[in-house]
């Protein structure tokens, strides 16, 4: 369908240049706004980096991060674009690259819809990450005179405190893994000597959770050792009893968490991405209705 072509007077021409630039630099404010999820998203993964199995959980805030600059950048252009349009001296050096930068602002548009999709499905694959970064992370917490393993022990204990949690998937998780260290083990009792020799890696294991997994909520004593041996505890029935140990395994807890923040993140790109795409809207129809060239 053809289009009229439109005269636009002198005030009319420079209220609509004033506008399409401060919808430009309020698009700058949402780029930073999108690099500053991705720094903090960045953040909070690198707080428990040790947790995660590999390096591609920074791959979606290195994304974010990447985005942010490049709106900072094109948003920052277009609006000088706009404020010189009124110049016809100044224009004529951006008027060839109109078609071209608008055909950018859509390509641009289009990958932000793809990284606000990203922050919603790569919960799945954080699931395993997590998953195998707890499990390897907890082979280690009896590590602590071991070089680059002596933190694990610290940053478990002060993340299951913080996030309520216990093991990987629940409490349990610490009954199959030793997480005692041999310097702590009397070799020559009885029962080290049963605990190590009951099974085939010759580990010390125990029906028994670290502090970290205890709930001070609970109005009795934390029941943290022989969880399972109801003789060794009065009134006390493992099977029916409230455990005062978190129930909740860090897994669950650190997905919640970090899911949550990934879909805040999607969130605020979906609408970060419509200002985009109103901008380039309006900045094609100044163009279509000529306001740069009457």
């Amino acid at each position: 369908m053809a289009l009229m072509v439109v005269k636009f007077d002198l005030k009319k021409r420079v209220k609509l240049a004033q506008t399409v630039w401060f919808m430009y630099w309020f698009a700058v404010l949402a780029g930073i706004l999108v690099l500053s999820l991705g720094l903090f998203f960045k953040i909070e993964l690198r707080k428990r980096s040790e947790l995660m199995d590999n390096n591609e959980s920074h791959f979606l805030p290195n994304l974010l991060i990447a985005m942010g600059l490049i709106a900072c950048a094109t948003n920052a252009f277009g609006g000088k674009v706009c404020y010189d349009s009124l110049d016809p001296t100044k224009f004529a050096k951006w008027k060839p690259m109109l078609k071209t930068f608008l055909v950018l602002c859509v390509g641009f548009n289009a990958l932000l819809v793809i990284t606000a999709l990203l922050c919603f499905v790569m919960r799945i694959p954080l699931q395993f990450t997590l998953a195998q970064g707890l499990k390897n992370g907890m082979k280690y917490y009896k590590d602590t005179d071991t070089p680059g393993r002596c933190y694990m022990k610290r940053t478990l204990d002060l993340m299951q405190i913080e996030f309520r949690c216990c093991g990987n998937d629940n409490y349990r998780d610490w009954f199959e893994i030793q997480w005692v260290s041999n310097r702590y083990l009397d070799f020559s009792a009885k029962e080290v000597k049963d605990r190590i020799g009951s099974n085939v890696d010759g580990q010390y294991l125990m029906d028994g959770v670290p502090f970290s997994c205890c709930n001070p909520s609970s109005p009795r004593p934390c029941i943290q050792y022989q969880m399972t041996n109801n003789s060794a505890h009065y009134s006390y029935d493992h099977y029916t009893e409230e455990l005062n140990v978190w129930r909740r395994g860090c897994r669950d807890a650190l997905l919640s968490y970090y899911g949550g923040i990934m879909n805040t993140i999607g969130a605020l790109v979906l609408l970060v991405t419509m200002l985009e795409v109103s901008t380039a809207e309006m900045h094609i129809s100044a163009c279509h209705l000529q306001s740069y060239f009457k």
